[in-house]
């Protein structure tokens, strides 16, 4: 399957992510695309499955103790058609660029990775070349946990195919997503005593929040241009009614911890805090996370001195997170690295340009000599 073939292909695969099951799509189908494809390029295909519609997958060739991961997450985030200038799921060509959702972020990658390998015959590899395509990076990230429960795959370096307008990515925050519910009890508002209001717990609980994130301000990183910890109020809503004491809260909130943080122990003063208003004002609550922790590369990676060297470009920092200290804690020497930008990303008319697909091929063909001949 030739190139624009298999990213027509690529793009038309609906692998919608999102935490609203009515709109949680699977991502089996491009799955198996890639799985057909690359076996018919000499490939060994493993499919890990997570659920009935989603999987990782894990292509294969050639066999050695080093090699290389090219990674990237199957997975969009969702879109309203009615905002684009064509149907997201046709690849369609205009302006110089190709559009569709996942043209930027990033389906797109795996075309380019396997453009990438037609030069290169099976027999030709001294060291194993990885192709890994996650599921649900936009939304839980199961796919990369999944791998790290598993203890694979395992090679010595690895390249996350993300956005970076083709500048290598040595570090970026991480995220720790908190959804915190404050259940009280109802009761007629004309007498306070019948209930315990959420809400007012709530508030006492918004006022520790923007406290720690003055807090947090003094935390720096020269690295970054944004060089402090971010903690944003996303979402809100509770009650039903002005007569009655609401009895319930709920509040969204992300917070954006520097490289180098101990975000165990951010997390334990969070719920430290929240747990002591909480009794005070005799009402339950429950906090569910996710936590992708920030990733900083080696400081004697050779991976990165590779992309330097091929790019032209010193490495620089994103503000978004990425599977990157997934891939870190298996042991691989991890950079960020893709063509398009960030800025088109999550948005109708996504792009990716025309004039980024041959240099894109060529570095990663680049990239797979230096790593498995």
């Amino acid at each position: 399957m030739q190139f624009n073939e298999l990213f027509s292909r690529i793009i038309a695969c609906n692998s919608i992510s999102s935490v609203d099951p009515a709109i949680d799509q699977g991502n089996r189908s491009l799955v198996d695309l890639l799985a057909n494809q690359l076996q018919g390029m000499g490939f060994e295909c493993e499919v890990m499955a997570l659920s009935a519609n989603k999987a990782n997958l894990i292509a294969t060739r050639g066999r050695g103790p080093g090699g290389l991961v090219l990674a990237g997450h199957t997975d969009t985030v969702p879109c309203d058609e009615s905002l684009w200038n064509s149907d997201p799921f046709v690849l369609t060509e205009r302006d110089n660029a190709w559009y569709g959702l996942g043209c930027c972020d990033m389906k797109s990658f795996f075309a380019l990775a396997i453009e990438a390998l037609r030069g290169y015959s099976e027999d030709t590899f001294k060291q194993p070349l990885i192709i890994l395509a996650t599921a649900d990076e936009e939304s839980s990230m199961s796919g990369a946990k999944a791998l790290v429960d598993a203890g694979r795959p395992l090679a010595r370096r690895a390249l996350i195919g993300e956005p970076t307008g083709m500048q290598p990515v040595s570090m970026h925050k991480g995220i720790m997503i908190e959804k915190l519910t404050i259940t009280g009890a109802s009761g007629h508002s004309s007498n306070p005593q019948l209930g315990r209001n959420a809400m007012d717990t709530m508030q006492r609980i918004l006022a520790h929040l923007l406290a720690l994130r003055e807090r947090m301000r003094e935390h720096k990183h020269p690295g970054f241009s944004i060089d402090y910890p971010t903690l944003n109020l996303g979402c809100i809503r509770g009650g039903d009614n002005t007569n009655r004491i609401c009895g319930h809260c709920f509040l969204a909130f992300e917070i954006r911890p520097l490289p180098g943080m101990d975000i165990d122990q951010l997390q334990r003063d969070l719920e430290r805090g929240i747990a002591g208003l909480a009794e005070a004002d005799r009402v339950d609550w429950q906090l569910e996370r996710l936590i992708v922790p920030p990733f900083c590369a080696q400081p004697d990676s050779q991976m990165l001195a590779l992309c330097e060297k091929l790019t032209g470009h010193s490495a620089g920092s994103v503000a978004f997170a990425t599977e990157a200290p997934f891939l870190q804690q298996l042991g691989m020497d991890v950079v960020v690295l893709g063509p398009g930008d960030i800025d088109v990303a999550h948005q109708p008319n996504e792009y990716l340009d025309l004039e980024r697909i041959d240099p894109s091929v060529a570095l990663l063909s680049q990239l797979i000599g230096h790593c498995c001949l």
